[in-house]
């Protein structure tokens, strides 16, 4: 009777310790993170510093002891811009790899290609992409960011406003960006009344040439100033366009150019032109009590002493997205997808690069339109204006 006594005990402490070591083995599983970014291709000035920001953050935290005691895995593809590799490479994230939490998505057109597998598998999915529409309506699974290209124009027209300019010349791409900052200038203008679009030309995406568009434009009776909206190489070429051009109405770009690698492309034809942007830029512009600054400063100095180039408001929304997604999981105490996404939906006051965000169940972006700065172009570098 003993012996079987004794045995049934051996037998339950074998099975206790086999869960234990199962436990053990489950909390020592890295934490994984999914990406697919535009790492190469006509968008790889989004998808390169954005990959090498959550690298680099990744093992910066990794070093520090990871998250909740656990490692972080950054599972990444590179779908070079294109939307079906994106919506590709998103399935295999989250059925292959099995990850906890994507941050990716570089392109409103990668992004919005992903979303319906993010919505059906019930994942959290926090895009770096620009557009209003990635969450605008609300999707559940979905957060991001970019502010959105609604939030530009807002900042956009009210500089132009406080300027006396009220009739603008728009012109803007025809990819997934520029057409949806085309739609959103456009309800702005007329929501905000005092403002009116006298003249809407666009470009596609492999246009080497918009003098037609600009002539168009200069040409538009009362046409006081230019707004072109995209992103890649098309502004670059209207930015020099409008210089061999000679037009001398002011000239804004929209936050899809925020970068000094614009400022490399446009060179001396850049000079003058405003656009909204993150502090990022212009970092030793911002006062001392700006919540801000000691984030941009720690960033851009980690980024550019790693890297050794110079940030892009395009790594900082990676950073941000990152950073986020370890508060959410920190603040959920797991990485159970729904109490993560619910943890990301309650984020307040979470100081960031690009802004201070503050999420709730009706806003899944959590800025507004007055985290952008207005910089201008002068003596070929970003300058503070508002």
């Amino acid at each position: 009777m003993f012996k079987n006594i004794t045995r049934r005990a051996s037998k339950f402490a074998a099975i206790a310790a086999v869960g234990m070591l199962a436990m053990n083995v489950q909390a020592a599983e890295p934490i994984r993170i999914g990406s697919f970014l535009a790492v190469t291709g006509p968008a790889s000035f989004l998808g390169d510093p954005e990959l090498k920001t959550m690298e680099m953050y990744v093992e910066k935290i990794n070093k520090d002891g990871g998250v909740l005691g656990r490692q972080l895995e950054l599972i990444h593809y590179d779908d070079a811009g294109n939307a079906a590799k994106a919506r590709n490479f998103a399935s295999r994230l989250i059925r292959s790899d099995r990850v906890d939490i994507i941050v990716g998505g570089s392109t409103t057109g990668a992004t919005m290609a992903a979303v319906p597998m993010v919505e059906q598998a019930q994942i959290p999915f926090i895009s770096l992409a620009g557009a209003v529409v990635v969450t605008t309506p609300v999707k559940k699974w979905v957060f991001k960011t970019p502010q959105t290209d609604r939030m530009a124009a807002e900042r956009i027209l009210k500089d132009m406003q406080e300027r006396g300019l009220t009739k603008v010349g728009l012109i803007s791409g025809t990819g997934g960006f520029g057409s949806s900052g085309r739609e959103q200038t456009l309800a702005v203008a007329k929501e905000m009344g005092g403002i009116e679009i006298v003249a809407d030309e666009t470009y596609g995406g492999s246009d080497t040439d918009m003098t037609a568009q600009l002539t168009n434009i200069r040409g538009t009776e009362g046409v006081q100033t230019i707004l072109n909206f995209g992103f890649g190489q098309g502004p670059a070429i209207v930015t020099r366009n409008y210089a061999q051009l000679g037009i001398e109405l002011p000239f804004y770009q929209s936050h899809g150019v925020a970068s000094d690698g614009f400022l490399e492309l446009a060179g001396s034809s850049a000079e003058g032109l405003r656009l909204p942007a993150s502090p990022l830029l212009v970092p030793d512009s911002l006062p001392e009590s700006d919540p801000q600054k000691p984030v941009v400063e720690a960033y851009k100095s980690e980024y550019e002493a790693r890297w050794d180039s110079k940030v892009s408001t395009f790594g900082a929304y990676a950073y941000d997205g990152l950073m986020l997604a370890v508060e959410a999981i920190k603040k959920a105490g797991s990485t159970d997808k729904a109490a993560v996404r619910d943890a990301l939906e309650s984020i307040q006051g979470h100081v960031g690069v690009t802004g201070t965000f503050n999420m709730s169940a009706d806003d899944h972006n959590g800025l507004q339109a007055d985290s952008f700065r207005i910089l201008e172009v002068q003596d070929g570098s970003w300058k503070l204006i508002n």
